[in-house]
């Protein structure tokens, strides 16, 4: 919710200002409402609301005035000023001076719909664009830009660092008392960072605040699917890393639908028997064993609590040794080394990544027979193709799309190399960072709207994608 207050030495005038918006209903909640210009500049500098309602001219402090202190002080404030006929000139200098609008006196109710949806979507737009700035900061190896972003304060002489990734299910909620942080000398920074997901960052100069808040965090009845907790650091340059933990945390939905809170927590020692046993399977030919194999792996995962550190662990190893083993068979299949996000973005779930490997296994051991002739899998090749190329806008699994189209999963990931020399997931993402492209050059829609519209609900991820392939941010790719 976007924080407002309103200031107006005239109580009929602060009245109709409150009754004429449908304020709920565009995410503004009035905080604070003051007839005293004083007494209301306290309450802006104790508060630091989104935005200020103010009347232009008062007896004590005019609306300039707040709006000149509250630039002088560094606050980032919209400020609309509501002036009667006979002050426009005043209203019109109010503008000049960087006000977000101005309202007449006595208000229009006819006109006070569009109004209120015209500022809420400018501040949708500010919010989009200062989490991209602040995501951009985060993630980068500049200690000065971070500091830029952060509330730290200059004699600070050792700060720690936690980071939270939060899956929502319902709204976004007020964070401090969420995380019972109420009375805590804890500095709060809350990035979106997709529709339902948000990063959190949690600092303070007493490392022991952080490291006794995780066990009274309870999710229940708190809109909040699954929340990711990073280790706790004093360096500042481990920001990204932080970030990094916290999202591989709350990745456990990957492998099991329950939430909850997770702690970072690497065990990547416990997959050595996994990676084992596919050396045993590949160098003793005993491909019979693979059912037996895959579906205790995923046994063992649940078993043993492993996380996504685990998971990407098992299938770079797993890549590795197939690709040494059976470079040439392989060479057309989609098995290359992928991080965290590329696999959540190609795999549905765990089981999924455990049934493409099955897969693979199988085609080692059967010469990947066909069972319908190469002319028909082309034709079903093609209209796959052309599926993709009209809904990738969509969520899109390989696996999905080779039972929709009967082709067997691990020969599609051939076809795509045989007859466009290139993967399912580069295919699909160069449609995505084209459609993304194209957006960004001709529309004004905000970097989230656009990462949605090319088919990313995660923009930390088409943040990172697009980066990736156009060698910036979205962000920075506008403004050149």
């Amino acid at each position: 919710m976007y924080k407002v207050m309103i200031v107006d030495d005239e109580p009929w005038a602060i009245k109709g200002i409150r009754n004429a918006f449908d304020w709920d209903k565009y995410g503004f909640e009035i905080i604070g409402q003051f007839k005293s210009a004083y007494t209301a500049w306290d309450a802006i500098k104790a508060n630091e609301p989104d935005l200020v309602f103010t009347d232009i001219r008062m007896p004590e402090i005019s609306g300039l005035d707040l709006m000149k202190r509250a630039k002088v002080e560094g606050m980032d404030i919209e400020f609309v000023i509501v002036s009667g006929y006979a002050e426009f000139e005043y209203a019109q200098e109010a503008l000049r001076y960087g006000a977000l609008d101005y309202f007449l006196k006595p208000l229009d109710i006819d006109k006070a719909d569009p109004f209120i949806a015209k500022l809420a979507m400018h501040f949708s737009r500010r919010s989009t664009a200062r989490n991209q700035l602040l995501l951009d900061a985060l993630t980068s190896a500049n200690e000065g830009e971070i500091k830029t972003f952060l509330p730290l304060p200059d004699d600070a002489a050792v700060y720690y660092y936690q980071v939270l990734s939060i899956y929502f299910e319902g709204e976004h909620k007020n964070m401090r008392n969420l995380l019972s942080l109420e009375g805590k000398p804890v500095h709060v920074v809350e990035v979106e960072a997709g529709a339902r997901k948000m990063l959190v960052v949690l600092m303070t100069e007493h490392s022991d605040c952080l490291e006794g808040l995780s066990g009274k965090w309870v999710l229940n009845k708190t809109g909040i699917h699954v929340m990711g907790v990073s280790s706790i650091s004093n360096q500042l340059k481990h920001m990204s890393k932080l970030i990094k933990e916290a999202d591989l945390s709350a990745s456990q939905v990957f492998l099991e639908e329950a939430g909850g809170v997770v702690h970072y927590e690497p065990k990547l020692h416990l997959v050595k028997p996994c990676i084992d046993e596919i050396h045993h399977i590949l160098q003793g030919n005993q491909f019979d064993d693979v059912d037996a194999y895959i579906k205790g792996l995923q046994a063992y995962f649940r078993d043993h609590h492993l996380g996504m550190s685990e998971v990407v662990y098992l299938w770079n190893q797993a890549v590795g040794i197939l690709i040494k083993a059976y470079s040439e068979e392989l060479k057309d299949m989609e098995l290359e080394f992928l991080n965290y996000s590329e696999i959540k973005e190609r795999f549905e779930h765990f089981e999924s990544l455990c049934s493409f490997l099955h897969e693979v296994l199988d085609s080692i051991r059967i010469g990947n027979s066909r069972s319908v002739q190469e002319g028909d899998i082309q034709s079903c090749f093609n209209r796959m193709i052309h599926y993709i190329n009209h809904h990738f806008e969509q969520k899109l699994y390989l696996k999905d799309l080779s039972a929709q189209f009967f082709i067997n999963q691990v020969y599609c990931c051939q076809l795509f190399r045989k007859n466009l020399g290139k993967t399912f997931s580069e295919y699909v993402s160069e449609l995505r960072i084209k459609k993304a492209r194209e957006l960004l050059k001709r529309t004004d829609l905000s970097i989230e709207e656009v990462a949605i519209k090319a088919g990313y609900v995660d923009y930390y991820y088409f943040n990172k994608v697009f980066k990736k392939h156009c060698g910036m941010t979205p962000t920075k790719f506008r403004k050149s």
